[in-house]
């Protein structure tokens, strides 16, 4: 059974900070925007109160937003938990919100291996895979204050180095810095390998300095760490409550049980022959593709 989505009169209750009249500016925007697809007014508030309800900035992370979902089906098509390539992402890894938010009320996306294979690991599909446990947070829940991600190192190897392709990797930084609806507060890598700063030199030069200040590094869980979360953030194995295994079976439960969600929102596409002014393309966003992949590590 499919999630219920959360009732827009719910979230305008509980932040007044979220005015109907705001609303309205943007859907009289929306109109003028013959490009875009139809927006939800869920949609619209999650926009809003990621930029701290700032309408200008809302209108361009939006447009970015449904932008670069059109133009990289390498990352937000085939979202059906059905297809192989997702299927495959969905038993190599745990991408999940934990149920317990920070001391601030952020909320926490923990994610980890489950199969340390690297022939399995494809950067892409697990993109793809964070972006849809987002989606479904955030259309059951609402907007959150803010989000921490922590990415659980443990049992990597270098073959996985190996598969970080760097334009989808500068695809993820722009969509983190530029189009994903949520305040992103802080990037937490835990239980570190020895390769842990060739990664970070990859993903560098893609990162602006506000989003790299908030990227921290930590040999395993430490102080450092549990003064952003509680213990009861993370998994039973690292003090937590839930273990791993639960956490992975209740995530894939999820992303099956709401196929439709993602169905309609894998239909929300740009069309860039109605844009007004100049029309954006790959390349423009993101230079030029054949380029980045001869940056791959050997």
């Amino acid at each position: 059974m499919a999630d219920k989505i959360i009732d827009v009169d719910t979230i305008l209750k509980n932040d007044p900070n979220i005015k109907q009249e705001d609303i309205k500016s943007m859907r009289e925007w929306l109109e003028k925007q013959p490009h875009l697809p139809e927006i939800t007014d869920l949609q619209i508030i999650l926009f809003l109160q990621c930029c701290y309800y700032r309408n200008e900035a809302a209108k361009i992370a939006l447009d970015n937003c449904f932008t670069i979902k059109t133009l990289c089906p390498d990352i937000f098509a085939n979202r059906d938990a059905n297809h192989k390539d997702l299927n495959l992402a969905l038993n190599t890894t745990l991408v999940t919100t934990m149920p317990k938010k920070t001391p601030e009320g952020y909320c926490v996306v923990y994610t980890r291996l489950v199969d340390c294979n690297s022939d399995n690991f494809v950067l892409s599909s697990h993109i793809k895979y964070m972006d849809m446990v987002a989606t479904h947070h955030l259309c059951t829940e609402g907007p959150c204050k803010g989000l921490v991600i922590i990415n659980d190192m443990e049992g990597a190897v270098v073959g996985h180095l190996t598969k970080v392709n760097i334009i989808v990797a500068k695809k993820l930084m722009y969509y983190l810095q530029e189009a994903m609806p949520v305040r992103l507060k802080g990037i937490h890598l835990i239980n570190v390998v020895s390769w842990v700063d060739k990664l970070v030199a990859m993903l560098k030069p893609f990162m602006k300095k506000e989003l790299f200040e908030l990227l921290c590094i930590h040999p395993k869980v430490d102080d450092a760490l549990l003064k952003v979360v509680f213990k009861e953030c993370l998994p039973k194995e690292l003090g937590g409550t839930e273990t791993i295994a639960a956490l992975h079976e209740k995530i894939k439960k999820a992303i099956h049980n709401n196929t439709e969600l993602f169905k309609k929102e894998e239909m929300q596409k740009v069309d860039e022959t109605k844009r007004p002014g100049k029309a954006k393309n790959v390349g423009e966003i993101f230079g030029i593709e054949g380029t980045f992949k001869k940056l791959e590590v050997d």
